[in-house]
């Protein structure tokens, strides 16, 4: 049932890599890159302001935070995502500075310093997908603090609910509760790789391998997370790198179709058109049938 899971992760990351960029008028792609850098180093300052104000790490406190966008029916339909998806409160909408102002509150969210820098970003990358721009956030401090359960009898339950959190697109959610299973177990190889494919969706590639290499140190001949980190090679220019993962991948698994699905877009990125469709060809017939697509387009 686990690895069923995991298979669905790894399906939906993908999906989710080929979304469309909208054409924003108010927080525009070059705003969301170049902030990107200062959301984290702004969630650092937040979470030492927090734990000057005695903030025990992991507890569980409800976040206050804003939106800004030039039309309220951004922030309308960002505020209807949040609540659906994430389970956020509403508060109220205001103006400020000739922008349009939507003030809301979090549930209740483990606060680390990680865990504080990946809700911060993903705020901003949900902002930017409704065209609005994360402007402030805080909390007061709980004087008695509720931390999770940090028992072997709940790993099963936080890993489950950081599943459900991943598949209703709560991803800092999804990233908070597989650290707290390995707070639980920090040899639970499953969640580090389940961890490494949400931090490489909010654009965190480097921290992504980190964890895709602590899963294939615990569990070397784990397929998925080899393969995966490959991508992510990939993605970033390291071709000979993905390389080398996928062919460490497919000696343990000969005729995993995901594997040549990705050689064949590494090649292409080499620029080695005819490797590249071969390797396509291959992963079609083993199944994949995503790979139809970039056979009629590159190779006929």
């Amino acid at each position: 049932m686990i690895k069923q899971l995991f298979q669905l992760i790894l399906i939906l990351s993908i999906l989710n890599s080929y979304s469309q960029k909208m054409k924003n008028t108010y927080f525009t792609w070059d705003n969301f890159a170049n902030n990107f850098g200062k959301e984290m180093v702004s969630a650092e300052d937040v979470y030492i302001s927090m734990k000057k104000n005695k903030l025990t790490d992991f507890t569980y406190t409800k976040l206050d935070f804003h939106f800004l966008s030039d039309k309220k029916e951004k922030l309308e339909k960002l505020n209807e995502y949040l609540k659906n998806n994430y389970g956020y409160s509403f508060e109220k909408y205001t103006t400020w500075e000739g922008s349009f102002e939507l003030k809301g509150k979090t549930n209740s969210f483990p606060i680390t310093k990680d865990n504080l820098i990946y809700w911060a970003l993903d705020m901003v990358k949900r902002g930017y997908e409704f065209d609005c721009k994360l402007d402030a956030y805080g909390a007061e401090i709980d004087k008695e603090p509720i931390l999770p359960e940090f028992t072997k009898s709940k790993e099963d339950y936080y890993f489950n609910k950081a599943i459900d959190l991943y598949n209703s697109n709560n991803l800092s959610g999804a990233i908070a509760n597989w650290t707290i299973v390995l707070k639980i177990n920090p040899k639970e190889p499953n969640s580090y790789y389940s961890r490494a494919i949400v931090k490489n969706e909010l654009y965190t590639w480097k921290s992504a391998i980190a964890d895709y290499d602590k899963a294939i140190e615990l569990a070397p001949n784990f397929v998925s997370a080899i393969t995966n980190r490959g991508t992510v090679k990939d993605e970033n220019g390291d071709y000979d790198g993905a390389l080398e993962d996928y062919k460490t991948a497919l000696k343990l698994e000969p005729n995993d179709a995901m594997t040549y699905f990705n050689i064949g877009n590494t090649k292409y990125n080499q620029q080695k058109k005819t490797e590249a469709c071969r390797n396509w060809k291959k992963a079609n017939e083993l199944g994949a049938e995503y790979a139809q697509k970039r056979l009629r387009k590159h190779c006929e």
